[in-house]
């Protein structure tokens, strides 16, 4: 395992649980599963050849991924009903933005 993985992964399974039990408290593992289902955001990389490369940025790339993709999720946190949605989908860009730079 490297440096890079652990990272990535901690950001997208062990960041947003910490981030839903300590601002979430009362429903945190409601807003945990919304964390962890805002990963079927990756199914945009089935769309890409080939579908997995370590040295391709994600963002702008894929489609979900995309900055007005992006703009999109932003948008929604405006909206109640898709605040934490919207939130779980733009810490998961900036997770996958990290990785374009490790």
């Amino acid at each position: 395992m490297t440096l890079g993985f652990i990272i990535h992964y901690g950001l997208h399974f062990l960041a947003p649980l910490f981030i839903a039990y300590f601002f979430f408290r009362k429903k945190w593992k409601t807003v945990y599963l919304i964390f962890i289902c805002s990963m079927l955001v990756d199914l945009d990389h089935l769309l890409a050849t080939p579908i997995f490369d370590k040295n391709r940025c994600s963002i702008n790339y894929h489609p979900l991924h995309s900055y007005i993709a992006i703009g999109f999720y932003f948008v929604g946190l405006f909206l109640k009903k898709t605040r934490i949605l919207c939130f779980a989908l733009l810490f998961h860009m900036i997770t996958d933005a990290i990785d374009c730079y490790l």
